[in-house]
Parts: structure tokens; sequence; C-alpha cells
């Protein structure tokens, strides 16, 4: 037996390189079935981060449909989302590159179907009765705000007819099977639709224009998402009115549940055209929903209202579509990386049609979460997944305990999960302990949760994720003197937040974050423009708490270094505010490093940024705490 080598944490050798971590992730999202075809997209770090259209192929490698240059993602709303749609062998497409709708009939090259490059199509919806794609549409180009409506798209590439338009945000229009109503969401300034949307129906006229429209449920107390049909004609929905997201079918009296739980049915609907249920036949649902982060999959008779496990070996199903006899999810677990799988019905067989890594490590330098709850600030429980160091080809010294990395997720109203991710396990094969924290405000958990948050960014965010690292620390699981702390997106904003108004972390990490509210306020985009009214105050508090909470003005009390990252071409948290805080930690003398990427945006897709990112931020890591890593990596520099 070969024993172990005893090595400080931190310098352990690892397997899991950040080469590797960038290569050999390859993100699937988006199942979709059609007809007999099952697709979905599939991002390609090798083509700089493209992402394709891709269905099965020969001997079980993904057989990539949409050909290069073309990159299938929208920037509606920024985050995209519903950025293709297909009927037989004809799939219509958003290209990132010049904002256009293309069609693609089988392998015919693909053509332009729209010609402004200031107009942006989303959530796109085949309605062939009237021979076209409904979408939702953002207006770029004149003063103001991007102007949103729900639109037809000619499939004969003639034009376009507006369908819908008034309400500040269009989302999930959805065409009932007979080809004769439409259901859609919308909802307006201050709310996100995690908060406040409306439920509308229309009827469609032989011309295709919509007649009789009118709110048939929601409200700015009441989040719905994920109108759906049954095959029978009734419209179902997901409506968070019970304090969770649960399931409803729209009868003459108003909404009625399906299925009465203290679980999630929905997600925060960041991005278009999730999906979480789907119908197996005139009176079963098949859906997926989440208990406390963990997902599992149900099997819903809508005669007895009775539901049935499906056993899966998936925690985490992030999407899901349903075909005849089988379930198509985007999944993984604490020992899978993210997959495209279908899900036989009848026996539970699992086949995993992609993978977003192409070969996992062994599993001897892999970390199993374990999922924990702990005592927060003001009486309140918050939830994280806690990963030990795990490499047996290594050991901790005596008496060392590893150094900790709290990471907290972006969005604020996302959720953290247990899915196996080589950029965490990247971590802890080299002796670290990663703590990934599901604070209040995140979603997984219920209404009353996400809603601690409000008026509380920066506040109940921070105070969790001390309350974490604190916990493990008493618990005599990680070092008090070598805790950091990283964040990307809101997590950026509140790992800076954590490092500016308390003494508890001695590195930080931030990713895309946000220093400066008030500028946040001043540059971003129209989806997230009113976002703060919500997270802090509306106007006057809210100039008060622009300064009390924005780690820019709090920079003389920032004492530990920090690494930053940053895409120059993020339109949502723009390069300025990561700019503005080196300069202010700079003026204080306290060492920081500035790692910017060309040709990024919010959130890294190339190969080369997510391996130069990885490594620099070891090197930052083993430069604070002071060890030696393994890896021959290129010191970063911190001035």
């Amino acid at each position: 037996m070969t024993h172990p080598i005893v090595a400080p944490c931190g310098t352990w050798p690892s397997p899991i390189t950040a080469a590797r971590v960038a290569a050999g992730v390859r993100p699937v999202a988006a199942p979709r079935i059609v007809g007999d075809r099952v697709l979905w997209l599939q991002s390609l770090p090798e083509e700089g981060g493209r992402i394709a259209v891709a269905a099965p192929g020969d001997g079980g490698r993904p057989r990539i449909v949409t050909p290069a240059p073309f990159n299938v993602r929208t920037r509606v709303h920024e985050y995209g989302g519903g950025a293709f749609a297909a009927a037989g062998d004809t799939i219509w497409f958003s290209h990132f590159v010049d904002n256009l709708v293309y069609v693609q009939a089988g392998d015919a090259a693909p053509v332009a179907l729209t010609h402004d490059g200031q107009q942006r199509h989303a959530d796109l919806e085949p309605d062939t009765r009237h021979g076209r794609l409904v979408a939702v549409r953002e207006q770029h180009g004149g003063a103001g705000e991007p102007r949103n409506t729900l639109v037809g798209l000619a499939l004969d590439g003639s034009g376009s007819t507006t369908l819908a338009e008034g309400a500040d945000f269009y989302a999930a229009a959805r065409v009932s099977p007979e080809g004769r109503r439409l259901a859609w969401l919308q909802w307006n300034h201050p709310d996100m639709p995690w908060q406040g949307t409306e439920l509308w129906l229309a009827a469609i006229a032989d011309d295709g224009t919509l007649a009789h429209a009118r709110r048939v449920a929601g409200g700015r107390d009441e989040s719905l998402c994920q109108p759906a049909w049954a095959p029978d004609g009734r419209l179902y929905v997901v409506s968070d009115r019970s304090g969770f997201w649960n399931l409803y079918r729209l009868e003459a009296s108003g909404l009625a549940p399906v299925l009465p739980l203290e679980a999630e049915f929905g997600l925060p609907m960041w991005v278009f055209a999730q999906s979480s249920y789907g119908f197996a036949g005139p009176h079963e649902i098949v859906a997926t929903c989440r208990e406390n982060a963990i997902s599992r999959l149900l099997r819903i008779d809508l005669r007895t209202g009775v539901a049935t496990t499906i056993a899966t070996p998936f925690e985490d199903i992030a999407e899901l579509r349903v075909g005849p006899g089988f379930a198509l999810v985007e999944a993984g677990s604490p020992t899978t990386t993210t997959c495209i799988a279908r899900i036989a019905l009848d026996d539970g067989a699992v086949t995993v049609l992609a993978r977003s890594a192409d070969e996992l490590p062994d599993a001897s330098v892999l970390s199993v979460p374990r999922a924990i709850a702990y005592p927060s600030a003001n009486g309140r429980t918050a939830h994280a997944f806690h990963y030990a160091p795990r490499n047996d080809g290594c050991a901790m010294p005596a008496g060392e305990r590893p150094p900790l990395i709290v990471i907290i997720h972006g969005g604020p109203t996302a959720m953290a999960s247990n899915t196996l991710k080589l950029s965490t396990q990247y971590w802890t094969s080299r002796g670290f302990a990663v703590l990934d924290v599901n604070y209040g405000g995140s979603t997984g958990f219920g209404r009353a949760y996400r809603q601690l948050l409000t008026g509380q960014w920066g506040v109940v965010d921070v105070e969790d994720c001390i309350a974490g690292a604190r916990h493990l620390v008493q618990q005599g699981l990680v070092d008090a003197e070598r805790l950091a702390i990283r964040g990307g997106s809101a997590g950026g904003y509140t790992t800076l937040a954590a490092l500016a108004f308390h003494d508890v972390f001695k590195a930080g990490a931030s990713h895309y974050g946000v220093g400066d509210l008030r500028a946040l306020d001043a540059d971003t985009h129209k989806f997230e423009s009113q976002y703060t009214n919500d997270l802090l105050a509306p106007f006057p508090e809210r100039e008060r708490l622009y300064l009390e909470r924005s780690p820019i003005h709090a920079a003389d009390r920032l004492s530990c270094p920090v690494i930053f990252f940053q895409g120059l071409d993020d339109k949502v948290v723009p390069p300025s505010q990561a700019e503005a805080m080196v300069a202010a930690l700079h003026a204080q003398g306290i060492p920081v490093a500035y790692i910017a990427f060309e040709g990024e945006g919010h959130g890294f897709r190339k190969k080369e940024s997510v391996q130069r990112a990885l490594e620099a931020e070891l090197s930052f890591y083993a430069q604070v705490f002071g060890f030696e890593p393994a890896d021959d990596i290129e010191r970063v520099t911190l001035a």
C-alpha cells in the first residue's frame, strides 16, 4: 500500500489542473424534444466558447448541428435563454454576434430571418398554424430604455407583427395545442419576475392577431413562471402563492393547486425558456422539484393527485422536458458533472447523451459535499454545502487545519447546488476546504427565504457567509487564520462587502463583482435597472444605503489582499466597477491584483480565460497564505 504524502494544504499535487478544468468543461444546457429528435446546447471551449445546437451522434459523442461561426445565444435581458427552437428538421436560433435570428433547414447553411441588429429576440416559440415564431423582442437603439414586446416573426422572412406591448417585460409566450390561444407572462418595473408577474391569455384570430387579451392570474405579490399547455388544452403554470413555487391549473374560478408541497417547482426567471415539468399524457405530469436545494423527480397522476418518486442518480435537475415514455433532463449529482440524460419513465433507466466534462478524475481526488444548516445572525438558519479537502495521495501534517474558501453564488437569488464541479474540486484536491453558501435570498427554500434579502443586500448575505466560516472554525474543520472568500457578479459584491465591513476573511477574490452600488444603477441594463429598489430601498433612503453598503466607500476599512477578475466586454457589471476598487485599494496600500480579459463578458467562456483565472487565484492564495503550489504556474503580481 502506498502511503500518502504528508504536505501542507495548498501544496498537494493534483491531477485536476486548471488546463484540465478549462479544456474539459463543456457546459450543456437547454434540452429539447422535437418530434423524435433530441437537441440541446453545447458549449465549445476549443472554439472560443461558441455555443451550438447539438444532437446525439455516433459513438456516444454529440453531433454539432449549427456550423461555425454561429453562436447560439441571445442577449435579451443580457442573460438570454430561449435562444433556439425547432420543428421537424428546421432550427431557428439567435446568433450572438449580430443579434439576428437565423433559420437552418436540415443540413443547409443558416439563413437570416431578421435583418435589424438593434432588435434582439429570445424565447422563440413556433406557431406553425400562422407560419411564424412568437418571440420576445428587445428593441435597442432608441432614446431611453430598450422597448420589450411580444412579436410574431414570419417564417418566410417577410417581416414581423407586434402581438403585445405596453408592459416593461414579457416572457414565456406559449401557443395552445390547437393553435388558437396564446398564454404569456408580463411584468413591470420595479418588480423582478421572482417577485411579481402576471399571466395573460388571448385568443388568436385566423389572421394571427390577438383578441380578448386578459390577465387571468398573478400580480405584484405573486411570482408565476413556466406556463404550459396540457395535451387536452388546459393551461398550467407554476405559482409561489403558497410560499413555494408549486404547480397550478387554470380553472374558471382561478388557479387550482395540483400538488401542494413545501418544495420548489420553479426557478428565478433570470433566463428564458426554463422548464421543470411536462406532460406524459392527458392525465400525468412528470416534474422535478427542489427541497432544501436537492432535486427529485416525480410522476403526478392528475386524476388522483398522487405523486410517485422516480429514483434517479441525480440530485440537481436544472431543466426537464418530457417525451413519449421518457424525460430529458439537464442534471448532475455530487459524483457527476452536469449532463444531458434520458430517463425512461417505466423503469428509471438512465442514458447519458452528453456530459459537461469529457473525463472525470479518479474518485480518490473528489470531495463529496455534505449539506449543512447552521445558525446565523438574528436567529436565522442558513444553508450551505461543505467540501472537505480530498486527495488520497496526500495528507495534512499533524495539527494542521485546512484553509477555507467560502464561495458565493451570483444572482443574488441563484442557488448553490451539489453537482460535481471541477472548478470546486480544483481547490479541494489541493488541500482547501470549500463552503458553497446558500445565504438568505437564495432559491430552493421558498419565497420567505428568498425575501430575507429584501432591503438587506450586503447584510444578510454577508452575515450568512461569515456565520458559515465561523461554524466550520468552531467545529475544528478549518483554520481561522486562513479564511478566504470569493464570488462572481452579485457574489463578487458580497465578497467585497464582507471584506470591507468585517474583519473575518484574510483574502478575497472578486469575479466581475460590484463595488459601487450607485455606479451599478447608472451603468446596468434595463432588466436589473430597478432591482436595487428591492435589494436596498426606494429613493430617497437608497441614497444613504448606497454610501453605507458600497465597498468603494469603505476601502479604508479593508485590510487584506484582494484579486479582481473582469471581462472587458461585460455589460452587466462594467469594468469600471473593478477598476475603481483596484484604484481605491492601491491608494490604501493594500496588496491587489487585477486580471482583465479581452473578449469576455459577464462570465468567462474561453478556455484560456478559465485557465488563467484559476491559476492566478491559486498563485494569489499561495502568496497570501504562505505556501508554494505544486503546480508550475505563472506567479501573479500583487502590488
